[in-house]
């Protein structure tokens, strides 16, 4: 498993600046003013729990089945990226199938955090095909205020 801390992307800026408003629209617009949008980039995507408790931001995925080698876990500034491959290991034309429901493939899901997150201490545990991913917050008083003197 790769744990990948970005900052901010240096190349597209004005993209990034466009995506953090468009993903404030989204999530002012559903009245959620804790977690923004959740993009999805696949046919399949694990289901997530997102919770806090003591002031970190605890991520569980579902990844049953998942080689711990085939796992990404990516925070660019506020931005957590779970990404990765199930691997199929039968073949299909041998069985006589009468449902699938199991998916394989790749997998790409990415969840707005609050901006008060510390990338510096970020953990993540991948256990009993459970990835849970633990983002302590930063202080409120962490934040720099700056005097803006008019003349």
């Amino acid at each position: 498993m790769n744990l990948i801390k970005r900052e901010n992307d240096r190349f597209f800026p004005k993209f990034n600046n466009f995506r953090k408003a468009f993903s404030e629209l989204i999530s002012d617009f559903f009245n959620d003013d804790f977690f923004g949008t959740e993009l999805v980039k696949s046919d399949w995507y694990p289901k997530i729990d997102v919770y806090e408790k003591d002031n970190v931001i605890y991520v569980k995925a579902d990844l049953p089945g998942i080689d711990e080698k085939n796992l990404n876990v990516e925070l660019e500034g506020n931005i957590l990226t779970i990404s990765g491959t199930s691997e199929e290991t039968c073949e299909k034309k041998e069985k006589n199938y009468h449902r699938i429901e199991r998916c394989y493939g790749s997998f790409s899901r990415s969840i707005t955090l609050p901006e008060n997150v510390d990338i510096e201490k970020v953990n993540a545990e991948y256990k009993k095909g459970v990835l849970t991913v633990s983002i302590p917050k930063t202080k409120k008083e962490d934040t720099k205020k700056i005097n803006v003197k008019i003349s």
